[in-house]
């Protein structure tokens, strides 16, 4: 765990693929990012590997770690399913391994984001740790005592589909009322166009902001308007929080957790979302009052977690 050689990470998104080499300290000391070209799954393993053979170039690498959204097998060796590209039952890391002659990891996209803040970032230390990632829905990946915890089948983590609201808004999932729905900035966007739609006056700034256009306000554009103390995006914000913090009650009753690493796009909005999580959080913990608290902290490795998540991980996984 503690090799100083030389990895490789990569983090697979929708739309761009980031290949850094990663020292033994967490340190991504080379990186290129390139356009994720379409879903066909030979593109992108074929551009992972032009990446690789790229940024690792100059340097001795000893292994490859390749985060990616979706579902991973227990081995590690397929993928059985990405909501991003058309990887059903996939072979990733074997159809790596071929092009690369070197050793390969696959994991899902939120562990290894989780493992890097464990391993350099906000968790560092913590050996029991949940990492929540706020974006365009909840992600999720926990470490418990000191090892990435993926379940049964390989697909723990999903905790933006807590039903945390019987009978709320419809998820993408199929069921209603999911986490996800109330606090991720999908969930934020989505509060402050109805109060445009319906003409609120208290949407005027998002309306201006998104250029009169009511579709084009965004979390972000909550978000930066509340960094400008606008009162109704403070509030907004404030909900959001509130909704957090429920989750996060409800995961600390089942998990007990030392700390949870919250991280994402949402996450610009810092304490104006944190410090309303934390009071919601206090408020609803089961227990509360005769038990320790985990604390919340915000994401410290920033869209660079996962790469340096699956380099260490491969790291350790080639000894």
């Amino acid at each position: 765990m503690e090799s100083n050689g030389l990895a490789v990470g990569i983090d697979i998104g929708g739309t761009k693929v980031a290949a850094g080499v990663v020292d033994g300290s967490g340190n991504v000391i080379a990186e290129l990012v390139r356009p994720t070209p379409g879903h066909d799954p030979r593109d992108v393993e074929r551009l992972i590997a032009a990446l690789v053979q790229d940024v690792a170039a100059e340097h001795q690498v000893v292994a490859v770690g390749v985060g990616a959204a979706g579902w991973m097998d227990l081995s590690g060796g397929t993928v059985l399913f990405s909501p991003h590209l058309a990887w059903r039952n996939e072979p990733l890391r074997n159809n790596l391994e071929t092009l690369l002659r070197r050793p390969v990891t696959v994991v899902n996209d939120a562990d290894a984001a989780a493992w890097g803040e464990f391993r350099f970032g906000a968790g560092r230390s913590e050996p029991r740790l949940v990492c929540i990632t706020l974006g365009t829905g909840i992600g999720g990946a926990m470490v418990m005592d000191g090892r990435l915890e993926r379940g049964r089948w390989g697909v723990a983590g999903e905790f933006g589909h807590q039903v945390i609201m019987p009978g709320g808004h419809r998820c993408a999932c199929g069921n209603r009322g999911c986490w996800e729905q109330y606090a991720s900035g999908n969930a934020l966007g989505r509060e402050a166009r109805e109060l445009a739609a319906a003409n609120s006056p208290v949407a005027q700034r998002w309306l201006q902001a998104a250029g009169g256009v009511v579709d084009d306000i965004t979390g972000a554009v909550v978000t930066e308007q509340a960094k400008r103390a606008d009162p109704a995006s403070v509030r907004l914000l404030e909900e959001t929080g509130e909704w957090l913090g429920l989750g996060l009650a409800n995961l600390a009753a089942a998990l007990d957790p030392g700390v949870f690493v919250i991280g994402g796009g949402l996450c610009e909005a810092g304490e104006l979302l944190l410090q309303p999580a934390r009071h919601a959080l206090q408020r609803n913990l089961t227990g509360r009052g005769f038990r320790p608290l985990a604390d919340v902290r915000l994401a410290a490795l920033g869209p660079k977690a996962g790469m340096i998540g699956a380099a260490d991980l491969a790291r350790a996984a080639a000894g």
